[in-house]
């Protein structure tokens, strides 16, 4: 009688949502389909794009205590991240390094704490990146994976329809993306097409986006929509500068948020300053222009507005040692 009665709530369940139980598939455990991959190339040049455009991440030789730690710290991070407030446009920011080199550390730190002042985002912003030089990083590790999970997170939390993310990267770049490389134990490659392809998969539609790497203006044509405000250091054939480990800033990170992005001004002005900023210390070097790239999507003035109308009115002091004082040794 009992599994009479069960059968058929479970057929009155199934009807309700209009799929009737024998359309369920089966599930299907992964399988092995194409082979062991080349894990970074392939025979072709066509191969290898494929390849890199899959994320490819390595670590190697990583101690377990250092793993389960670092597994600590990012949960720790991602679990602080608060949920979106119904009725309230929230900012999610994100700020990764995405390299162990120092200059890279210090620089996320920065503008982790500028770009949280500026929008509001206490509470909603998380921080990953390396050693600051001095000491082992407190913070978790800038890499694809946990900037893939802060995404995930973030996305989990925030209303799509409502909320925006802004995110700083800072690397190493080459002309097929980002690089991610920790020391000699951790190395990877992010493309704007893999890039991409996890904000729309997380449905992250509003964001604003600032990458400083060599090359960085690679990305446009992948993450370029109507929503998207994107700034990068360089375009893509061009490499940036600043980027030695001692720096405190790399050029780009220095003019658009120690100086540009510090001041109550609006996005646009803040990029257009920070771009006359870089031409004149290029200029005074002597270095071939890196041609910083702007793309702001024609929706994105529409919920940009109302939050930066709300930015601090003070302006904040620049810290750290200027990107160009090292030209000057």
């Amino acid at each position: 009688m009992r599994l009479a009665g069960f059968a058929w709530i479970v057929g009155l369940a199934a009807a309700a949502i209009g799929a009737p139980l024998a359309s369920a598939q089966p599930y299907q455990a992964p399988q092995h389909v194409s082979g062991w991959p080349g894990m970074v190339s392939g025979q072709t040049p066509e191969e290898n794009t494929a390849s890199l455009d899959q994320g490819p991440e390595l670590q190697r030789g990583r101690p377990p205590r250092w793993s389960l730690a670092e597994h600590r710290r990012l949960d720790r991070a991602l679990a602080a991240i608060q949920p979106q407030r119904k009725g309230v446009v929230d900012v999610y920011v994100v700020a990764v390094a995405l390299d162990s080199d120092p200059v890279f550390g210090r620089e996320t730190r920065e503008a982790g704490k500028v770009l949280e002042r500026r929008y509001g985002a206490k509470g909603r912003s998380i921080v990953l990146a390396g050693s600051t030089g001095k000491a082992p990083s407190e913070l978790p590790v800038g890499s694809l994976s946990s900037l893939t999970l802060a995404l995930a997170r973030i996305a989990e939390v925030m209303d799509p329809a409502e909320d925006v993310l802004v995110l700083y990267s800072t690397s190493h770049g080459a002309k097929i993306g980002l690089a991610y490389h920790d020391g000699d134990e951790g190395f990877g490659l992010l493309t704007p097409r893999r890039f991409a392809g996890l904000l729309d998969d997380l449905g992250i539609r509003r964001r604003v986006l600032v990458l400083s790497a060599c090359y960085s203006g690679i990305f446009v044509p992948a993450l370029a929509s109507p929503d998207t405000a994107l700034f990068t250091a360089a375009s893509d054939s061009r490499p940036s500068f600043g980027c030695m480990a001692e720096n405190d800033w790399t050029f780009f990170g220095d003019a658009m948020i120690n100086h540009a992005l510090r001041k109550p001004q609006p996005l646009g002005s803040a990029a257009t300053e920070a771009h006359a900023l870089i031409g004149r210390w290029e200029s005074g070097a002597n270095l071939q222009p890196s041609d910083p790239q702007i793309s702001i999507g024609a929706n994105v003035a529409s919920w940009l507005n109302p939050i930066e109308a709300k930015m601090p009115k003070q302006a904040t002091e620049p810290v750290g040692r200027p990107a160009t004082a090292a030209l000057n040794q």
